[in-house]
């Protein structure tokens, strides 16, 4: 059994297509487990309790979260379909960073920073995991945002539950080449 495989299948369903399971979210995103393990198999990827607890337990990124008495699961962060998923607005540190592709850079230094499909715009806390994002996507460069000028000037951030910084947008005037 493949985990790597099964933790992107998760992801798709609990992020972006819940009917690809056949299962829909509630509007905080949380999925009920029963219906998630039932639609796991139906679409051809049969686990069990134990596998999704490994996958949530292993799950390097600390994606995905089980609600107090482990009936619902849902995605931490990193949503295209709308569902709010209760996050606290946090004060940021004076900088954060984001990483992405070189190919972006022209279109990000005249645009900013967008959320694209997803819901927000994905910052990180140090040089080293943009870095990594950044790599997903090809031959890596790194933004550093100025989060604290950001926030004075009245944007609103949140810090997820596995440490993603999120923000609804970033204007080209808060980023920098690190």
């Amino acid at each position: 059994m493949n985990l790597t495989k099964l933790s992107k299948f998760l992801a798709l369903v609990l992020r972006h297509q819940p009917e690809a399971a056949g299962i829909t979210l509630d509007e905080h995103g949380w999925a009920d487990v029963e219906a998630l393990l039932a639609g796991f198999a139906a679409a051809g990827h049969p686990i069990d309790r134990a596998v999704l607890e490994e996958i949530v337990r292993t799950d390097e990124k600390r994606r995905y979260a089980f609600n107090e008495d482990g009936t619902l699961i849902r995605a931490n962060q990193g949503h295209s379909v709308p569902v709010d998923v209760e996050l606290q607005e946090t004060a940021p540190p004076e900088y954060l960073y984001h990483g992405t592709a070189e190919r972006f850079v022209s279109a990000i230094r005249a645009e900013g920073l967008k959320p694209m499909s997803r819901l927000y715009v994905h910052l990180s806390k140090d040089v080293e995991t943009a870095q990594k994002v950044g790599t997903r996507h090809g031959k890596p460069h790194i933004f550093r945002v100025a989060a604290g000028d950001m926030a004075r000037q009245g944007h609103v951030f949140y810090l997820s539950a596995n440490g993603v910084w999120l923000t609804k947008a970033v204007p080209p005037q808060f980023l920098e080449d690190n």
